[in-house]
């Protein structure tokens, strides 16, 4: 199996280490969804939650993640009120994603929570900050079609996301490795776009609008 390459210690911690990084992961993302979908896999048997996330499936929380999915799902298919959503988001997404990681350690002990609330804050971090800027630049676009279609495919990522997560830890922790790659690229290129803007609109910068002074 290819579980047995890994490094001695390591594969007993899959299924933990795919649930903390799919949380992580999605929350950066969809935040609400997430929250519900492992919620109510808990609630309904399907996947047994570690003791410190057993609260998603309460059921106030099941209906307020599930309220907040629901209005998140309608302001993320329309363009601009989306950038809008992702910028106020910023303040509850990172933080949700690190809390989220660190209780997936809960009974590890705090060093190991502490750890797991880093790294599972700057995935969240990067997740969101990709899929922010990238939502940003599709909004440039005059048809409103390719919006749909990016918020369409998020929807669907998440949840197929949280399912290999469960079931091949291992593969989507390979997934994530590359998806983690592309979105700094991603990143990469966005603020290399928004440098070039930011000079062009600069006065007295070469490419800028208006005429030479007199």
């Amino acid at each position: 199996m290819i579980s047995e390459l890994l490094p001695p210690g390591v594969a007993p911690w899959l299924p933990e280490l795919a649930l903390a990084a799919a949380l992580a992961w999605g929350a950066g993302i969809r935040l609400y969804a997430v929250v519900f979908l492992f919620g109510l896999a808990h609630k309904l048997g399907w996947w047994d939650l570690p003791t410190h996330l057993e609260v998603l499936a309460h059921p106030l929380v099941l209906g307020a993640a599930a309220f907040m999915a629901a209005v998140e799902l309608f302001a993320d298919k329309l363009p601009l009120l989306d950038s809008l959503w992702d910028g106020l988001h910023t303040f509850v997404r990172i933080p949700a994603g690190a809390a989220l990681a660190a209780a997936v350690f809960g009974d590890s002990g705090a060093a190991v929570a502490v750890a797991a609330a880093l790294l599972g804050g700057t995935l969240t971090a990067t997740t969101h900050l990709a899929k922010s800027g990238t939502r940003a630049a599709v909004n440039t676009s005059p048809e409103p079609f390719s919006n749909l279609l990016v918020s369409s495919a998020e929807d669907l990522l998440v949840p197929l996301g949280a399912w290999l997560a469960v079931s091949w830890p291992l593969v989507f922790l390979g997934l994530l490795l590359v998806f983690v790659v592309l979105a700094a690229l991603a990143i990469r290129l966005l603020l290399r776009g928004l440098r070039r803007l930011t000079r062009r609109a600069a006065p007295g910068e070469p490419g800028a609008s208006g005429g030479p002074g007199l």
